[in-house]
């Protein structure tokens, strides 16, 4: 064929190729947008196709994977962490991520026991113990406390928020909107993660509850006071009448300033609460980095006759440290 033709043929496909690959990336910009306008994560569930009952017990974890009958320790743990999962707004089931986090750790090292078969590394207890706790530290710990840790962050913000979602309750009230509209203006209006949380609370409404009941089960999802301290409000003017806008504008007073007390607290204590996070994560990131970096680092020593208790006493003197630590900085205000 002729040379020319070729090369005008090469600079059609490169030109299609380059049309379908802008238009792609223009079509994926595009829908990331529209999705992006939903101010909250339930919005968002929704504009996706899922149904507000499928978006509500993904959001609240209805139906809870944790089974019957465990020791009561265990079972405490086991809704905790759900709860934990919950206040992260992870939407994955729960079984599925705590079927990962006991998988993830044995697949890891028996990778590991394979690569020391692959290189014609002896295997002794002290190693075998050095790579099930390297393991344990990448594929539980590390998501483990990440998870607390947005949890936390999303708690905190929960506090943050709740104040103005009270103010735009109030105007909504005195702009002459019933209860349920007021409520159902905060799942528009404000975003994650109060937003959301409303938006459960009407949709938990929606499907018959009590509106009372709907906001105490929030409260108690998120074991948040200032929520509490709403229900009774919200109780008490039900039965006893009174100007509703009036007392709530006064929670959010009272609210303000107890917020205002609480950061002073936590101003006082951020060193203390700072070196608990360094002196929690530090060792065991550090860790992990090393035996990734260089694993013969810690795989050489482990055939010594003192690395086994000694190691053993590493691993108590750190949890005990931890939970010191812990009960050291968790300040009630």
């Amino acid at each position: 064929m002729n040379p020319v033709w070729l090369r005008a043929l090469a600079l059609v496909c490169v030109f299609g190729a380059v049309v379908l690959a802008v238009e792609s990336i223009v079509r994926s910009m595009a829908k990331n947008r529209s999705e992006g306008q939903a101010i909250n994560l339930r919005l968002k569930m929704i504009g996706k196709g899922r149904s507000h009952g499928e978006t509500m017990n993904l959001l609240r974890r209805a139906g809870s994977a944790v089974p019957h009958g465990l020791p009561p320790f265990i079972d405490k743990l086991a809704h905790k962490f759900e709860r934990t999962l919950m206040q992260a707004q992870l939407t994955i089931p729960t079984g599925r991520l705590m079927l990962i986090i006991i998988v993830a750790p044995l697949a890891i090292f028996f990778f590991i026991l394979m690569l020391m078969a692959a290189g014609g590394m002896g295997v002794s207890f002290g190693r075998l113990m050095m790579s099930a706790t390297f393991a344990f530290a990448l594929g539980a710990a590390l998501p483990l406390m990440f998870i607390s840790f947005r949890a936390t962050r999303t708690r905190k913000k929960m506090q943050e928020q709740f104040p103005v979602a009270l103010d735009v309750f109030v105007r909504g009230l005195r702009a002459g909107h019933p209860i349920a509209a007021a409520l159902d203006l905060l799942t528009v209006e404000m975003p994650d993660p109060i937003g959301t949380q409303f938006g459960l609370v009407v949709d938990e409404v929606t499907y018959g509850a009590e509106l009372r009941d709907a906001l105490q089960s929030m409260a108690e999802r998120w074991n948040l006071d200032d929520m509490r301290m709403f229900v009774v409000s919200l109780s008490v003017q039900n039965e006893t009448g009174g100007n509703l806008a009036e007392i709530l504008e006064n929670l959010s007073k009272v609210i303000r300033e107890r917020a205002a007390m609480f950061m002073k607290v936590r101003a006082l204590s951020s060193e203390g609460r700072m070196t608990a996070v360094m002196l929690t994560v530090l060792p065991i990131f550090t860790f992990v980095l090393l035996f990734i970096v260089n694993a013969s680092f810690f795989l050489d020593v482990a055939n010594d006759p003192w690395f086994v208790p000694g190691f053993v006493f590493l691993l108590v003197l750190y949890l005990i440290g931890f939970f010191t630590i812990r009960k050291m900085v968790d300040l009630k205000v």
